[in-house]
């Protein structure tokens, strides 16, 4: 069971969220179920992430905005397991949060910072993406150096 994290800094959390790149993102319409790596940049617990509107994902997406993601590492050993976990609700962007995400990611990930310089073949796809945020619902960070299953519920109130 986890227990909430309301008193202790969030700063592993936020770390661990910044020093990795890529999440597994969990959608579902109706019957049709999917999961889908996508590159993300954070800002606080929030994510942002780039992909084609015509994509699996995407396309469950426009049907239903709840998501479900981990982010995590390939472990060999059980005990040295840390991720997140996380469920909230995606939505599209445009206007100037659409630019923030832009300037975030491109921080980040500084091909999409510098197109001028990128290869033809990145303009070309991301002049066909979409910009989505999730906004998260609740959220949890696992660590198995604390204890084998051991979990904290972060408290996303703020």
């Amino acid at each position: 069971m986890a227990r909430p994290m309301k008193n202790r800094p969030s700063t592993q959390v936020q770390r661990y969220l910044r020093s990795h790149n890529v999440a597994t993102l969990a959608t579902g319409s109706g019957t049709d179920i999917w999961a889908s790596a996508v590159f993300y940049v954070n800002d606080g617990y929030t994510l942002y992430f780039l992909s084609s509107p015509e994509s699996r994902h995407c396309l469950n997406l426009a049907q239903n905005p709840l998501v479900a993601l981990t982010i995590q590492e390939d472990y060999a050993d059980w005990t040295d397991i840390k991720g997140i976990q996380m469920e909230g609700t995606v939505s599209e962007l445009s206007g100037d949060e659409e630019e923030k995400a832009r300037r975030l990611y491109g921080e980040k990930f500084p091909v999409v910072g510098m197109l001028a310089q990128a290869p033809a073949a990145i303009v070309k796809a991301l002049a066909k993406v979409r910009w989505y945020r999730i906004a998260p619902r609740r959220l949890y960070f696992i660590d198995n150096s604390v204890g084998l299953g051991h979990r904290d519920e972060i408290d996303l109130s703020d």
